[in-house]
């Protein structure tokens, strides 16, 4: 179990920080979508610190004694994705998939981390 919750870990990881580095680039696609979702600046660019802390997390977490580490931002990652998912909904987005996958995968990274620690 413990190499599921690696593998989906770093895969997490690594899928926040695309994001993040789309919002701080500001990548069109993702630009259109932080608009219709009606992001500031200000806060797409919260939302990529966000998940580069959640990447950090998580990956810092996969270290023994700081598997807490790895929880608490395994929840935080899920709570991002919740709130995600509630901005597409509240703009009448049915195109939900961009944020349900990730949390999904958020969901099943917790229960790993959540069952190992």
């Amino acid at each position: 179990m413990f190499v599921a919750t690696v593998v989906l870990s770093i895969v997490l990881a690594a899928l926040l920080v695309v994001s993040a580095r789309g919002k701080l680039t500001h990548d069109a696609t993702i630009m259109r979508i932080m608009r219709h979702v009606g992001a500031s600046d200000r806060l797409v660019r919260v939302l990529a610190y966000l998940e580069i802390a959640g990447a950090v997390g998580l990956l810092v977490g996969l270290v023994g004694p700081l598997g807490w580490i790895g929880v608490l931002a395994g929840v935080g990652v899920v709570l991002y994705f919740l709130g995600a998912l509630v901005a597409h909904l509240r703009v009448g987005d049915k195109n939900v998939v961009a944020p349900a996958v990730p949390l999904v995968l958020a969901v099943v990274v917790l229960a790993l981390r959540s069952a190992s620690a």
